[in-house]
């Protein structure tokens, strides 16, 4: 009997991580399929990639617009950064490329998250405390002389 050894699978080249706390920012669906599949295309030395808009949804089936919906909100909750690109055609003239995705450390969006909502506790305390004085003033003014 002979035995053939089957040689593991290249766990870099076959699969990605996603951390868990992804699901704990407040992201659309789409936006975490959209920042799935950048995950699944990025340089895992760089941390860098450039696929169109079209190539994007084609992959987690949305339009090109929710796509760049979806970008810019992982752009606002410091997730990814983008720039764009120029290419150089053959016959010598510049155009537009695909934008540059950079992605940002997890604990980037975490840091920024976790502020968004101190700030919005803030103003919740600020907003609570001017409708109690509001209401207090009007009690004061509506009292009999």
């Amino acid at each position: 009997m002979k035995y053939t050894f089957r040689q593991k699978p290249d766990l870099r080249k076959y699969y990605f991580t996603l951390s868990n706390e992804i699901f704990s920012l407040g992201l659309e669906a789409g936006a975490i399929a959209v920042y799935s599949y950048l995950l699944r295309c990025e340089d895992r030395r760089a941390h860098q990639c450039w696929p169109s808009y079209k190539t994007i949804g084609a992959a987690v089936k949305l339009s090109r617009n929710t796509v760049k919906k979806h970008v810019a909100e992982l752009e606002r909750k410091c997730l990814i950064t983008t720039e764009p690109t120029m290419v150089t055609r053959q016959d010598g003239r510049k155009q537009n490329g695909n934008l540059l995705y950079t992605i940002c450390p997890i604990q980037d969006a975490r840091e920024y998250f976790h502020q968004q909502q101190l700030r919005q506790l803030e103003m919740d305390v600020q907003r609570q405390k001017y409708e109690r004085a509001q209401t207090q003033r009007q009690q004061w003014e509506q009292r009999p002389a």
